[in-house]
C-alpha cells in the first residue's frame, strides 16, 4: 500500500504513466496455463479462479495519507542537555504519533482479517460487536471500545486485555477502561465450564463498581458476535468514530497521567 501511495504520488505530478503491478502467484498460474493451451500471448486482466480469490476477511486497503511534515531535529546526547526548542521538537513529534494513532490501530485491527481458526475472521468479529453496540444506541466511545477490544491478542496472548486497556487509557472511561482490562477473564463465564476452566474467576471483581459494566458487555457484544450471518456495517462506518475518540493533544508526563 505504501510503494502504490508513492508510485501515485510521483506519477501524478510527472504526467508518466505508473507501472504495471507484477503478477500475482494467481495470476501467474492463470497466465502459464492459458499460453500453454493456445501459444497466444496472454490476457492483460486474466479472471481468478474461485480457489484464488481473496478471502472474505482480506485487509482492508486504508485511503491516501498525505505525507509527513517535517517536525524538525532535537540536537541533545543526554536528556540533561535538553533544551526549551529541542522539547517543542519532541512536542511536535509526539502531537504527529497521536495524529497517526487512529490509523495505526484501524491498520492492526485489519491484520486480524488475516486469520482461519476462528468462526469467522477476529476482524469480523470486532466489527460485529461494535455493529450491535452502535445499533443498541451505545454512545460513540463505547462503540470504539467494542470495536478495538481484541486489538491487543496478538501483541499480548497471555495479556490481551491490558495492552489495549493501555493503549486507550487516556481516551476513555474509568468504567471502559477496567472493561477493557478484564474482559478476558469474564469470557471465561461462557465456556469455562466446556473447557475445564473456572468460570466464576470474574467472581474476584465483583465488589467493583464495573463488574455489571463489563459482564454486560460480554454478554450483549462479545461472546455473541461470531455469527456469519450477521449483517455488519463496513469498518468505514467506524473509521470517523475513532478518530474522534482518539483526539487529543500531547501532554507531558505527570503524576496525574502516569
Amino acid at each position: 500500500i505504501v510503494e502504490a501511495r508513492i508510485i501515485r504520488t510521483s506519477t501524478m505530478g510527472s504526467g508518466l504513466v505508473p507501472a504495471a503491478k507484477p503478477a500475482t502467484p494467481a495470476q501467474a498460474r492463470i497466465t502459464r496455463a492459458s499460453t500453454m493451451k493456445s501459444g497466444s500471448v496472454p490476457a492483460a486482466k486474466p479472471t481468478l479462479s474461485a480457489q484464488d480469490a481473496p478471502p472474505a476477511c482480506a485487509p482492508l486497503i486504508v485511503e491516501d495519507v498525505a505525507p509527513a511534515r517535517d517536525l524538525g531535529h532535537m540536537h541533545f546526547q543526554t536528556l540533561e542537555d535538553m533544551t526549551k526548542d529541542d522539547f517543542e521538537v519532541l512536542r511536535h513529534v509526539h502531537d504527529q504519533h497521536l495524529t497517526d494513532l487512529p490509523d495505526s490501530l484501524i491498520g492492526m485491527l485489519t491484520s486480524l482479517g488475516e486469520d482461519k481458526a476462528y468462526p469467522i475472521c477476529r476482524r469480523a468479529h470486532s466489527i460485529q460487536a461494535a455493529t450491535r453496540a452502535m445499533r443498541d444506541g451505545r454512545d460513540e466511545e463505547y462503540v470504539v471500545v467494542c470495536l478495538l477490544h481484541d486489538l491487543g491478542e496478538a501483541l499480548g496472548p497471555l495479556n490481551h486485555g491490558e495492552v489495549i486497556a493501555a493503549i486507550l487509557r487516556p481516551f476513555i472511561s474509568e468504567a471502559n477502561h477496567f472493561m477493557l482490562l478484564h474482559h478476558p477473564l469474564f469470557q471465561t463465564y461462557f465456556y469455562g465450564c466446556n473447557v475445564g476452566i473456572d468460570p466464576n474467576g470474574r467472581d474476584a471483581h465483583r465488589e467493583s463498581p464495573y463488574f455489571e459494566h463489563t459482564a454486560e458487555f460480554c454478554k450483549l457484544y462479545d461472546e455473541v458476535s461470531f455469527d456469519p450471518n450477521y449483517p455488519n456495517e463496513p469498518i468505514e462506518t467506524f473509521v470517523p468514530m475513532v478518530r474522534r475518540v482518539l483526539s487529543k493533544k500531547w501532554v507531558p508526563p505527570n503524576s496525574s497521567n502516569t
